[in-house]
Protein backbone atom coordinates (compact mmCIF):
# COMPACT_ATOMS: atom_id res chain seq x y z
CA UNK A 1 0.00 0.00 0.00
CA UNK A 2 1.23 3.49 -0.89
CA UNK A 3 2.07 5.32 2.34
CA UNK A 4 3.46 8.56 0.91
CA UNK A 5 1.58 11.39 -0.77
CA UNK A 6 2.92 10.83 -4.27
CA UNK A 7 0.31 10.05 -6.89
CA UNK A 8 0.74 7.86 -9.94
CA UNK A 9 2.23 9.66 -12.97
CA UNK A 10 -0.83 8.60 -15.00
CA UNK A 11 -3.36 10.19 -12.63
CA UNK A 12 -5.24 13.36 -13.57
CA UNK A 13 -7.18 16.05 -11.74
CA UNK A 14 -9.96 18.07 -13.38
CA UNK A 15 -10.07 21.45 -11.65
CA UNK A 16 -13.04 23.73 -12.36
CA UNK A 17 -11.93 27.25 -11.47
CA UNK A 18 -8.20 26.58 -11.81
CA UNK A 19 -6.77 30.05 -12.30
CA UNK A 20 -6.84 31.42 -8.75
CA UNK A 21 -8.07 30.93 -5.20
CA UNK A 22 -8.82 27.43 -3.99
CA UNK A 23 -8.77 25.90 -7.46
CA UNK A 24 -5.41 27.37 -8.39
CA UNK A 25 -3.76 26.42 -5.11
CA UNK A 26 -5.13 22.88 -5.25
CA UNK A 27 -4.00 22.42 -8.85
CA UNK A 28 -0.44 23.39 -7.92
CA UNK A 29 -0.44 21.27 -4.74
CA UNK A 30 -1.66 18.15 -6.54
CA UNK A 31 0.90 18.75 -9.30
CA UNK A 32 3.70 18.94 -6.74
CA UNK A 33 2.60 15.51 -5.56
CA UNK A 34 2.77 14.07 -9.06
CA UNK A 35 -0.74 14.53 -10.48
CA UNK A 36 -1.39 15.85 -13.98
CA UNK A 37 -3.83 18.76 -14.17
CA UNK A 38 -6.67 19.62 -16.53
CA UNK A 39 -7.64 23.16 -15.60
CA UNK A 40 -10.84 24.92 -16.61
CA UNK A 41 -11.06 28.66 -16.03
CA UNK A 42 -12.84 31.70 -17.44
CA UNK A 43 -10.53 34.70 -17.62
CA UNK A 44 -10.26 37.80 -19.73
CA UNK A 45 -7.07 39.71 -20.52
CA UNK A 46 -6.80 41.40 -17.11
CA UNK A 47 -6.73 38.14 -15.14
CA UNK A 48 -5.12 35.80 -17.70
CA UNK A 49 -1.67 36.22 -16.09
CA UNK A 50 -3.04 34.41 -13.01
CA UNK A 51 -4.02 31.38 -15.09
CA UNK A 52 -0.70 31.44 -16.94
CA UNK A 53 1.24 31.50 -13.68
CA UNK A 54 -0.71 28.54 -12.26
CA UNK A 55 -0.02 26.61 -15.47
CA UNK A 56 3.71 27.45 -15.24
CA UNK A 57 3.82 26.29 -11.61
CA UNK A 58 2.16 23.02 -12.57
CA UNK A 59 4.58 22.37 -15.43
CA UNK A 60 7.51 23.27 -13.17
CA UNK A 61 6.45 20.35 -10.98
CA UNK A 62 7.20 18.02 -13.91
CA UNK A 63 3.64 16.99 -14.77
CA UNK A 64 1.30 17.64 -17.67
CA UNK A 65 -1.05 20.63 -17.79
CA UNK A 66 -4.04 21.05 -20.08
CA UNK A 67 -5.77 24.41 -19.62
CA UNK A 68 -9.04 25.57 -21.18
CA UNK A 69 -10.25 29.16 -20.97
CA UNK A 70 -13.99 28.52 -21.33
CA UNK A 71 -17.25 29.06 -19.47
CA UNK A 72 -17.61 25.94 -17.33
CA UNK A 73 -21.40 26.38 -17.27
CA UNK A 74 -21.68 26.15 -21.06
CA UNK A 75 -22.77 22.62 -22.01
CA UNK A 76 -21.08 22.76 -25.41
CA UNK A 77 -17.75 23.86 -23.94
CA UNK A 78 -18.06 21.25 -21.21
CA UNK A 79 -18.39 18.51 -23.82
CA UNK A 80 -15.44 19.89 -25.79
CA UNK A 81 -13.18 19.87 -22.72
CA UNK A 82 -14.18 16.37 -21.66
CA UNK A 83 -13.74 15.02 -25.19
CA UNK A 84 -10.31 16.65 -25.43
CA UNK A 85 -9.29 15.25 -22.04
CA UNK A 86 -10.46 11.76 -22.99
CA UNK A 87 -8.53 11.93 -26.25
CA UNK A 88 -5.40 13.13 -24.47
CA UNK A 89 -5.55 10.34 -21.89
CA UNK A 90 -5.93 7.77 -24.65
CA UNK A 91 -2.93 9.14 -26.54
CA UNK A 92 -0.68 9.43 -23.50
CA UNK A 93 -1.88 6.25 -21.78
CA UNK A 94 -3.20 8.18 -18.81
CA UNK A 95 -5.17 6.17 -16.28
CA UNK A 96 -8.23 8.13 -15.16
CA UNK A 97 -9.42 11.33 -13.51
CA UNK A 98 -8.46 10.88 -9.88
CA UNK A 99 -9.91 14.23 -8.74
CA UNK A 100 -12.78 16.42 -9.84
CA UNK A 101 -12.76 19.71 -7.98
CA UNK A 102 -15.58 22.23 -8.32
CA UNK A 103 -14.35 25.68 -7.32
CA UNK A 104 -16.50 27.97 -9.43
CA UNK A 105 -17.27 31.31 -7.78
CA UNK A 106 -19.47 33.22 -10.17
CA UNK A 107 -22.84 34.38 -8.89
CA UNK A 108 -24.99 37.43 -8.34
CA UNK A 109 -24.83 39.34 -5.06
CA UNK A 110 -28.07 41.28 -4.62
CA UNK A 111 -30.96 41.43 -2.18
CA UNK A 112 -34.07 39.38 -2.83
CA UNK A 113 -36.27 42.19 -1.52
CA UNK A 114 -35.81 45.94 -1.86
CA UNK A 115 -37.98 49.03 -1.92
CA UNK A 116 -36.28 49.69 -5.26
CA UNK A 117 -37.46 46.91 -7.60
CA UNK A 118 -34.53 47.42 -9.96
CA UNK A 119 -32.14 46.34 -7.16
CA UNK A 120 -33.86 43.00 -6.48
CA UNK A 121 -32.46 39.67 -7.62
CA UNK A 122 -34.01 38.51 -10.87
CA UNK A 123 -35.09 34.99 -11.79
CA UNK A 124 -32.33 34.83 -14.38
CA UNK A 125 -29.70 35.83 -11.82
CA UNK A 126 -30.85 33.26 -9.28
CA UNK A 127 -30.93 30.49 -11.87
CA UNK A 128 -27.50 31.45 -13.22
CA UNK A 129 -25.99 31.44 -9.73
CA UNK A 130 -27.48 28.03 -8.94
CA UNK A 131 -26.37 26.61 -12.29
CA UNK A 132 -22.75 27.78 -12.07
CA UNK A 133 -22.10 27.33 -8.35
CA UNK A 134 -24.02 24.11 -7.75
CA UNK A 135 -25.66 22.27 -10.62
CA UNK A 136 -22.64 22.35 -12.93
CA UNK A 137 -20.86 19.89 -10.61
CA UNK A 138 -23.46 17.26 -11.48
CA UNK A 139 -23.17 17.88 -15.22
CA UNK A 140 -19.37 17.67 -15.23
CA UNK A 141 -19.49 14.49 -13.16
CA UNK A 142 -22.06 12.93 -15.47
CA UNK A 143 -19.99 13.83 -18.52
CA UNK A 144 -16.80 12.40 -17.05
CA UNK A 145 -18.57 9.24 -15.92
CA UNK A 146 -20.22 8.48 -19.27
CA UNK A 147 -16.85 8.90 -21.00
CA UNK A 148 -15.35 6.39 -18.56
CA UNK A 149 -12.89 8.95 -17.26
CA UNK A 150 -13.56 8.07 -13.62
CA UNK A 151 -12.39 5.00 -11.74
CA UNK A 152 -12.13 3.37 -8.35
CA UNK A 153 -10.48 5.91 -6.08
CA UNK A 154 -11.79 9.01 -7.83
CA UNK A 155 -12.47 11.87 -5.43
CA UNK A 156 -15.07 14.56 -6.08
CA UNK A 157 -14.80 17.83 -4.17
CA UNK A 158 -17.12 20.84 -4.08
CA UNK A 159 -16.18 24.09 -2.34
CA UNK A 160 -18.82 25.19 0.14
CA UNK A 161 -18.81 27.70 3.01
CA UNK A 162 -20.56 28.49 6.25
CA UNK A 163 -22.69 30.80 4.10
CA UNK A 164 -24.60 27.71 3.05
CA UNK A 165 -26.36 27.74 6.44
CA UNK A 166 -26.10 31.35 7.59
CA UNK A 167 -27.18 34.56 5.91
CA UNK A 168 -25.40 37.83 5.19
CA UNK A 169 -26.60 40.80 3.12
CA UNK A 170 -26.90 40.24 -0.65
CA UNK A 171 -25.73 36.61 -0.32
CA UNK A 172 -29.07 34.84 -0.73
CA UNK A 173 -28.55 33.21 -4.13
CA UNK A 174 -24.98 32.15 -3.33
CA UNK A 175 -26.10 30.76 0.04
CA UNK A 176 -28.81 28.73 -1.72
CA UNK A 177 -26.26 27.49 -4.25
CA UNK A 178 -23.89 26.34 -1.49
CA UNK A 179 -26.73 24.41 0.17
CA UNK A 180 -27.63 22.83 -3.15
CA UNK A 181 -23.99 21.92 -3.79
CA UNK A 182 -23.82 20.11 -0.45
CA UNK A 183 -26.99 18.19 -1.38
CA UNK A 184 -25.50 17.24 -4.75
CA UNK A 185 -22.39 15.96 -2.96
CA UNK A 186 -24.50 13.73 -0.71
CA UNK A 187 -26.44 12.36 -3.68
CA UNK A 188 -23.27 11.66 -5.67
CA UNK A 189 -21.85 9.89 -2.62
CA UNK A 190 -24.84 7.57 -2.47
CA UNK A 191 -25.02 6.86 -6.20
CA UNK A 192 -21.31 6.47 -6.95
CA UNK A 193 -20.10 4.59 -3.90
CA UNK A 194 -20.54 1.23 -5.62
CA UNK A 195 -17.88 2.29 -8.14
CA UNK A 196 -15.45 3.21 -5.35
CA UNK A 197 -15.93 6.93 -6.00
CA UNK A 198 -16.32 9.36 -3.10
CA UNK A 199 -17.61 12.93 -2.89
CA UNK A 200 -17.12 15.51 -0.16
CA UNK A 201 -17.83 19.20 0.33
CA UNK A 202 -14.86 21.25 1.53
CA UNK A 203 -15.82 24.11 3.83
CA UNK A 204 -13.00 26.63 4.08
CA UNK A 205 -12.87 29.28 6.73
CA UNK A 206 -12.97 32.91 5.69
CA UNK A 207 -10.27 33.28 3.04
CA UNK A 208 -9.12 36.49 1.41
CA UNK A 209 -9.73 35.58 -2.23
CA UNK A 210 -10.97 37.61 -5.21
CA UNK A 211 -14.39 35.99 -4.70
CA UNK A 212 -14.58 37.13 -1.07
CA UNK A 213 -13.66 40.69 -2.03
CA UNK A 214 -16.80 40.88 -4.16
CA UNK A 215 -19.04 40.37 -1.13
CA UNK A 216 -20.15 43.77 0.23
CA UNK A 217 -19.57 42.67 3.84
CA UNK A 218 -16.07 41.30 3.14
CA UNK A 219 -14.24 43.62 5.56
CA UNK A 220 -16.52 42.64 8.45
CA UNK A 221 -16.20 38.96 7.55
CA UNK A 222 -12.41 39.18 7.58
CA UNK A 223 -12.33 41.10 10.87
CA UNK A 224 -14.72 38.69 12.56
CA UNK A 225 -12.83 35.62 11.34
CA UNK A 226 -9.51 36.98 12.55
CA UNK A 227 -11.08 37.75 15.92
CA UNK A 228 -12.46 34.27 16.58
CA UNK A 229 -10.17 31.85 14.74
CA UNK A 230 -8.28 29.76 17.34
CA UNK A 231 -5.14 30.00 15.21
CA UNK A 232 -5.43 33.80 15.01
CA UNK A 233 -5.35 34.02 11.23
CA UNK A 234 -7.48 33.61 8.14
CA UNK A 235 -7.67 30.39 6.18
CA UNK A 236 -5.51 30.36 3.05
CA UNK A 237 -6.07 28.59 -0.29
CA UNK A 238 -2.96 26.55 0.49
CA UNK A 239 -4.57 25.24 3.70
CA UNK A 240 -7.43 23.88 1.61
CA UNK A 241 -5.08 22.50 -1.05
CA UNK A 242 -3.10 20.52 1.54
CA UNK A 243 -6.28 19.07 3.00
CA UNK A 244 -7.42 17.93 -0.44
CA UNK A 245 -4.05 16.29 -1.11
CA UNK A 246 -4.39 14.48 2.21
CA UNK A 247 -7.93 13.18 1.62
CA UNK A 248 -7.09 12.19 -1.95
CA UNK A 249 -4.52 9.71 -0.63
CA UNK A 250 -5.82 6.14 -0.63
CA UNK A 251 -6.13 6.29 3.15
CA UNK A 252 -9.05 8.69 2.54
CA UNK A 253 -11.14 6.05 0.74
CA UNK A 254 -13.84 5.90 3.44
CA UNK A 255 -14.34 9.64 3.91
CA UNK A 256 -17.48 10.29 1.91
CA UNK A 257 -20.56 12.49 1.88
CA UNK A 258 -19.14 14.86 4.46
CA UNK A 259 -18.69 18.59 4.89
CA UNK A 260 -15.00 18.73 5.73
CA UNK A 261 -14.11 21.95 7.52
CA UNK A 262 -10.67 23.37 6.78
CA UNK A 263 -10.63 26.47 8.97
CA UNK A 264 -8.39 25.96 12.00
CA UNK A 265 -11.48 25.59 14.19
CA UNK A 266 -13.05 28.90 13.18
CA UNK A 267 -16.55 27.49 12.69
CA UNK A 268 -16.82 26.08 16.22
CA UNK A 269 -15.94 29.34 17.97
CA UNK A 270 -18.93 31.62 18.60
CA UNK A 271 -17.25 34.65 20.14
CA UNK A 272 -14.77 37.32 19.12
CA UNK A 273 -11.68 38.28 21.09
CA UNK A 274 -9.20 35.40 21.00
CA UNK A 275 -5.99 36.14 22.85
CA UNK A 276 -2.57 35.37 21.50
CA UNK A 277 -0.93 32.75 23.73
CA UNK A 278 2.08 35.05 24.26
CA UNK A 279 -0.26 37.68 25.71
CA UNK A 280 -1.49 35.18 28.30
CA UNK A 281 1.94 34.35 29.67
Amino acid sequence: MNTDLRFKPTDWALILGASSGFGGATAVALAKHGMNICGVHFDRAATMPLAEQVKKDIEAAGVQALFFNVNAADSGKRNEVLDALKSHLEKTKGSFVRVIMHSLAFGTLRPYISDKPEEMMTQQQIEMTMDVMANSLVYWTQGAFTRKLLGRGTRIYGMTSSGGRTQIPDYGAVSAAKSALESHIRQLTMEMGAWGITANAIMAGVTDTPALRKIPANVKLITTAKGKNPQLRLTTPEDVARAIVLITHEYGDFIAGQIVAVDGGEEVVSYIGQKNARELE
